[in-house]
């Protein structure tokens, strides 16, 4: 089996490592699109029209089945691209909220995430269905951190604190959602500003998410795309995922001809 995943950048590889070694078959082909990073503060029109692109892509990689590795695509171009292509198509954001409904126990539930995927409430609609009460917190200044591999600073322990300090005062909220497959990556820092609360990561929810779509067989391959690739794109793939791998480039102009 050969899944695609995409992200707008590095973040997403937090998935494919938790799909990889849950699945040590399949074939996976991923793309980030580290040349149009961060996608969390753009419209949800440019949000699509990316998401169009990079699903276009994989399914020219002959995949057999899509997983949308960035929450902000999750919240506001899930519905586009499974009316725009027929194989399935799984997001994150599902994921993280049976997590946390199983996590909770005061039913008072955080979510951090970009600016993108917060205002589209496609979380906090989810999570009150089942009477729980949301607080959704745009974090922006997360991924950048991230992909600038600033994570254990002192800028990204000043970072947590600016945008979470309200959360220490909220004494219900005992689960956050890691709402952008970016931020488990600054989890440790998160922990230490906020022990007393349980994280909910979507990159490890998703595994028992997508157990009856995914076949755990094929040949192990797994074929990594940036539409950017820069020193430090190197440096990130390896503090992620472990070990180096042979980085392919993919320019950012030939998405849009093929879609």
């Amino acid at each position: 089996m050969k899944i695609g995943m995409f992200d707008s950048g590095v973040g997403g590889l937090t998935v494919l490592k938790s799909v990889r070694e849950a699945y040590d078959k399949v074939d996976i082909v991923y793309l980030g699109d580290t040349a149009r990073v961060p996608y969390g503060i753009k419209s949800k029109e440019t949000i699509i029209t990316y998401a169009k692109e990079s699903a276009n892509f994989l399914i020219n990689q002959n995949v057999d089945m899509i997983l949308i590795a960035c929450n902000s695509v999750s919240a506001n171009a899930m519905e586009a691209l499974q009316e725009t292509f027929d194989i399935p198509i799984v997001g994150v954001i599902e994921a993280g909220v049976e997590a946390a409904l199983k996590s909770s126990k005061t039913k008072h539930v955080g979510i951090i995430g970009t600016t993108a995927t917060i205002n589209s409430n496609k979380y906090q609609e989810r999570l009150e269905a089942f009477n729980i009460k949301t607080y959704g917190k745009a974090c922006p200044l997360f991924v950048p951190i991230v992909e600038e591999k600033l994570i254990n600073t002192d800028i990204s322990k000043k970072t947590v604190e600016f945008y979470l300090k309200e959360f220490k005062d909220l004494k219900d909220i005992d689960t956050i959602i890691l709402g952008c497959t970016h931020y488990p990556l600054l989890e440790k820092d998160i922990r230490e500003f906020l022990p007393h609360i349980n994280l909910v990561s979507s990159s490890d929810a998703i595994i028992s998410y997508i157990k009856d779509i995914v076949k755990n067989e094929g040949d192990a391959t797994t074929k990594l795309y940036f539409t950017d690739i820069s020193e430090n794109t190197s440096k990130l793939v390896e503090y992620i995922m472990g070990q180096k791998y042979d980085l392919k480039y993919i320019n950012v102009e030939s998405l849009s001809i093929n879609c």
